[in-house]
């Protein structure tokens, strides 16, 4: 008859129960999901698993790096007040920090909200407000009609407009697409959710098996040759026994000393089985997709699908960093624009971008032996 397990909080009911059979050190269980929430994404994802971790850092500090060229029309505007105050954004902060705090925090929300503090007609300070906090208030059109941020007891709210810093509308919300919410954003972390909670949850099985041994689970089987029973009080004893002097690094390969007709069998998958390495790679490289990151980047090992680094760091940034950086700039033009001004464009100065500076010297090699086109042409051609 199989007794209950040594790690279970229930005793056997009557002190006569048969003790013949075994102990079983193991549990069946369910896979838990963590939850999709910005709180819990930020901790499991951002604050515990180092491939999430990275991923983020390295796409917010890349976006961030990238400086912008503020034009009205065709003419460039080097020296324009909107560009000044994106260097220098509040008090607090420099644009650098700004913006990968911004960029942190569409990865892992799929929002950012930016509110504009005016003094008089000036924009003076852009702040950034935490995703989690920020309560879109819908009109009967379905439409945003207020921006509700919340510390504590303590609510700000803020009317929507129609995007223009210069006509009321003090908080910019930029959002990632999502294809079931009208006002929020979808966090790439989201869509990797399950490969995150597959690689925290083996690095916890590693972890809880240094822990313990080292070991893998097993069973004490109990066959007295003329039978008997297993009182309370020897359960118990025998439960503290294996707790106290066989759990644990300090007493890794203790020779474990049994009576009384107990026996030992260990009950774990083979290595072969569970295949912890590549399912741990593998939710590492799930993780590294979505946020768009070559997995060889971050480190993970047997990923082979560019030639060579430089080609995969080229790939981030033509196919990650820049369109997040263009949107980003896109969004923050058409809200400093005003109504009867110029068009603002607001765009990537990619001269800049050390990471696309082989692909630069490339462009400027063949514009440069192009002898059909004129000094001007070549000019354009490279984006001047």
């Amino acid at each position: 008859m199989k007794l209950p397990s040594i790690f279970s909080r229930r005793r056997a009911a009557p002190a006569e129960t048969k003790a013949s059979g075994f102990f079983t050190l193991t549990a069946e269980g369910r896979a838990h999901w963590s939850s999709r929430s910005y709180a819990s994404l930020s901790r499991e994802g951002f604050m515990k698993n180092p491939i999430a971790h990275r991923a983020v850092r390295m796409i917010a500090e890349a976006a961030a790096s990238v400086p912008w060229l503020a034009y009205e029309g065709e003419s460039e505007r080097p020296g324009d007040a909107r560009l000044t105050l994106l260097s220098r954004p509040n008090g607090r902060m420099a644009g650098t920090d700004f913006f990968e705090t911004l960029y942190g925090h569409l990865l892992l929300a799929g929002n950012a909200f930016v509110e504009g503090v005016r003094v008089g007609e000036d924009l003076r300070e852009l702040h950034l407000l935490r995703p989690d906090r920020v309560r879109i208030v819908e009109g009967r059109d379905g439409w945003p009609e207020a921006y509700e941020y919340r510390t504590g007891n303590h609510v700000r709210r803020h009317r929507a407009g129609d995007g223009a810093a210069g006509e009321g509308q003090a908080i910019l919300h930029l959002r990632l697409f999502h294809p079931l919410d009208d006002q929020l954003g979808f966090a790439p972390l989201e869509a990797a959710s399950m490969a995150l909670d597959l690689s925290n949850a083996a690095a916890i099985w590693n972890k809880a098996l240094l822990d313990n041994s080292a070991r893998p689970s097993g069973a004490l089987v109990y066959q007295p040759k003329e039978g008997g029973n297993l009182s309370p009080d020897q359960y118990s004893r025998l439960k503290s026994e294996l707790e106290d002097g066989y759990s644990g690094a300090a007493r890794a390969g203790r020779p474990m000393l049994l009576e009384g007709g107990l026996d030992w069998k260990a009950m774990g998958l083979s290595p072969r089985e569970m295949d912890f390495v590549e399912a741990k790679n593998g939710a590492a490289r799930d993780i590294a997709l979505a946020f768009g990151v070559p997995p060889m980047l971050i480190g993970v090992p047997g990923d082979a699908t560019y030639a060579n680094y430089q080609e995969a760091n080229r790939a981030f940034w033509r196919l990650t960093v820049l369109p997040l950086v263009s949107r980003t700039a896109a969004a923050f033009a058409n809200w400093f624009s005003e109504e009867g001004e110029a068009a603002l464009r607001l765009v990537p100065d990619l001269d800049q971008v050390s990471g696309l500076a082989a692909e630069r010297s490339e462009l400027w090699a063949r514009v440069g032996a192009a002898g059909f086109l004129t000094d001007e042409e070549k000019r354009r051609a490279v984006g001047y």
